[in-house]
């Protein structure tokens, strides 16, 4: 028999295939735990498969909880190289080819952009911008296929970005990279589910022993991030502070990323003059408000890339921890048959959930996934104590 698993996860009448099976069988029951980004796409998917899902959620529909809320949801796997490893750089070349497809099959628009990626750094950091760009030719290296960076002079900044101007003397352009607007998708996502036959269960947090037994559940799925931890030893957080800012003084094309020894900022631009500034990353689980510290360092930094950011107006300041295991690499477990979790997803959650999207459905369908093996991704199993 042909495979269930396409890519189309925008109609939920079954494959022709599944029509015929599914008149003489029963559907399988699947359970996710968890409505961030990684269980929203799973849930999509096996719905559009043929499986009977059911989602649960802790929180609510609007994923307040959740680290892709706050995230800037930047698609720059070159980038990203300076802080991961290759196979997560393969996976985010992967999820750029990816990310267009998923999105053209909501039914919600999802704004997604691919101009590109801007690195700058002020002359006193020339030392740290060198071995940036050292960083990423290492990284070329090893994969060829990616873009090879466009060194700018000051009239080449001006030209890719007019508001920054003659701001900085030199900087990087990362050709092919991109992103998308992660509060559009969650959104979009959610619709899409609320129109399918999922059973959607919210402010509903259940835990793996939960599941097998009381729901009659087929396949289990535990994409609940750092609400597993309990069940996943290893398991940390890593606190990220954001800031959301309307500035219709600025207008930037593409994400900027400031090279600074302490603080690497970036600036993603959304629709309507909303900008994203981040930076911070401390090895922490608290979940307090930003500092004023932090606050001052993004805020300045902001500025010294556009001045317009000074008449900004301050949105949101937010603080969230991303779920990173101890490698800072995502993993899948398999507790026991039909029984996955997926996490560590870190702060490159939207760059590589594709990717993690794919391994999972070929795991089901074959028992084994040849791109969980191209991409360094462990599915390990785990004997019962």
């Amino acid at each position: 028999m042909g495979s269930f698993y396409t890519n189309d996860i925008a109609s939920f009448r079954p494959h022709p295939e599944l029509d015929a099976t599914l008149a003489t069988t029963i559907a399988p029951t699947t359970t996710i735990l968890g409505a961030g980004l990684m269980g929203r796409l799973l849930a999509l998917a096996l719905v559009r498969a043929g499986h009977a899902v059911q989602l649960f959620e802790a929180g609510g529909p609007e994923a307040d909880g959740a680290a892709a809320r706050v995230a800037a949801a930047m698609l720059a796997p070159l980038a990203e190289s300076a802080i991961t490893e290759a196979s997560v750089v393969q996976m985010g070349q992967y999820g750029l080819q990816r990310w267009p497809e998923l999105i053209a099959q909501l039914d919600a628009p999802v704004f997604f952009q691919q101009n590109g990626t801007l690195i700058l750094w002020h002359r006193q950091d020339a030392a740290e911008a060198h071995r940036f760009g050292q960083q990423l030719q290492h990284t070329r290296q090893q994969l060829p296929s990616l873009p090879a960076p466009h060194t700018l002079d000051a009239a080449a900044i001006a030209d890719l970005e007019p508001g920054i101007g003659r701001n900085f003397a030199q900087g990087l352009y990362l050709p092919g990279e991109g992103q998308l607007d992660n509060r559009q998708l969650l959104a979009a996502l959610l619709l899409q589910l609320e129109r399918s036959p999922a059973k959607l269960h919210w402010h509903s947090p259940r835990n793996l022993q939960d599941c097998r037994n009381d729901n009659g559940s087929d396949w289990v799925f535990d994409c609940r991030g750092l609400g597993a931890q309990a069940q996943w030893p290893g398991l940390r957080a890593v606190r990220g502070e954001v800031l959301r800012l309307h500035a219709p003084g600025v207008n930037l094309q593409r994400p900027v990323r400031l090279v600074h020894p302490r603080y690497p900022l970036y600036i993603a631009p959304k629709p309507g003059n909303i900008f994203v500034v981040g930076a911070t990353e401390i090895e922490s689980a608290d979940m307090s408000p930003i500092s004023v510290r932090s606050s001052l360092e993004l805020l300045s930094a902001a500025y010294s890339v556009h001045s317009g950011f000074g008449e900004a107006r301050i949105l949101e300041a937010n603080t969230q921890c991303r779920p990173t295991l101890p490698d800072n690499l995502p993993g899948i477990r398999q507790l026991a048959p039909r029984v996955l979790q997926i996490n560590g997803l870190y702060r490159h959650g939207f760059l590589i959930a594709p990717a993690l999207l794919d391994v999972v459905l070929e795991f089901i369908e074959k028992g084994h996934s040849t791109q969980a093996q191209q991409w360094n991704i462990a599915i390990e199993t785990i004997e019962p104590a």
